[in-house]
């Protein structure tokens, strides 16, 4: 059997976009319940400019105030040194980096073209010097909402130059849910082909709906870990017509369906995405947390036994 891994990226990716800033507490006891359910990674926060994305101006807070389980790694998202720095101070187990493939996405979200990020995150990796992992996020591989198709050349292109750079792992984003299954079959086989060393992470969101097979044709492909967000939420601020992230309930509750160890309390996981709704004010995406899972059965009605022995 398969074992799967999944980060959760709830309260970096999932909060960023939400309109009403989130108490600390109420991210600090997200964090610790996510702990327990049996997660590879954690995403907690981003070491971003307040001024940019003000839900998470509480990042050293919450960062130190989280119970931290063995066996489970919080990791952040930095986009520069300044982050890089915040984030080591407050003990991140891994630093994520995050660049555009695509040369206007990256001028909308980040505010620079592609090179001088690479520059930028090409000295975060020489000042870290192997103290602390790095992973790279790159955004719009699959394509992008303002230039359309981003081609696997330049997917490959990025991720050989951050390769050189010796990090430890690379996230290959659908920033906007345009993936669909034959073009994530294609992607991560070559990225396989050519980047066996790297730790490889698919990051899938589900604008179009297409999200979950997405999912499926990765791992049928070979890939073993992936981000997901409890309940469905998440978006990029940046992107025209983002939703969230895939649900990580739901993909871990179709891919244990399907035989896959993903080493989840899947319980403990509907439980809390149950309880998400009154965390962030609204309702969620997630469907798992709805309907149930597969075998949480239903009594039949009344009249079903009659029937039976009516036609008995």
């Amino acid at each position: 059997m398969t074992r799967l891994y999944f980060n959760e990226v709830v309260t970096r990716d999932g909060f960023q976009i939400e309109p009403d800033f989130i108490p600390t507490d109420a991210k600090v006891a997200l964090v610790d319940a996510l702990s327990a359910c049996g997660y590879a990674k954690i995403e907690v926060t981003s070491f971003t400019s307040p001024k940019a994305i003000p839900m998470l101006r509480d990042a050293e807070e919450v960062m130190g105030r989280i119970q931290r389980v063995p066996g489970v790694e919080y990791t952040v998202l930095v986009p520069n040194l300044r982050g890089a720095e915040r984030a080591l101070e407050s003990r991140a187990d891994e630093l994520n980096l995050v660049m555009s493939v695509s040369e206007t996405h990256n001028l909308a979200n980040l505010r620079m073209p592609r090179e001088h990020s690479f520059a930028a995150l090409a000295e975060v990796v020489r000042v870290v010097d192997g103290r602390t992992p790095i992973n790279v996020s790159l955004s719009c591989c699959f394509g992008c909402p303002m230039e359309g198709t981003v081609t696997e050349e330049e997917v490959l292109r990025w991720a050989r130059r951050f390769a050189d750079l010796g990090v430890r792992g690379l996230t290959v984003c659908d920033t906007t849910g345009m993936a669909h299954p034959v073009q994530v079959s294609r992607l991560v086989e070559l990225l396989q082909l050519q980047h066996s060393a790297l730790q490889l992470t698919l990051h899938f969101h589900n604008t179009r709906g297409m999200g979950l097979a997405n999912v499926v044709a990765a791992v049928q492909g070979g890939i073993t870990r992936f981000d997901g967000s409890l309940g469905g939420l998440g978006g990029c601020p940046y992107a025209p017509g983002a939703s969230g992230n895939i649900c990580s309930e739901d993909a871990i509750h179709m891919l244990e369906a399907m035989g896959y160890d993903t080493g989840m309390d899947l319980s403990r996981l509907l439980a809390l995405a149950q309880q998400l709704s009154e965390v962030v004010g609204h309702a969620v995406p997630g469907q798992v947390a709805k309907a149930g899972r597969r075998f949480d059965l239903h009594p039949a009605p009344g009249f079903v036994d009659e029937m039976r022995e009516k036609f008995a």
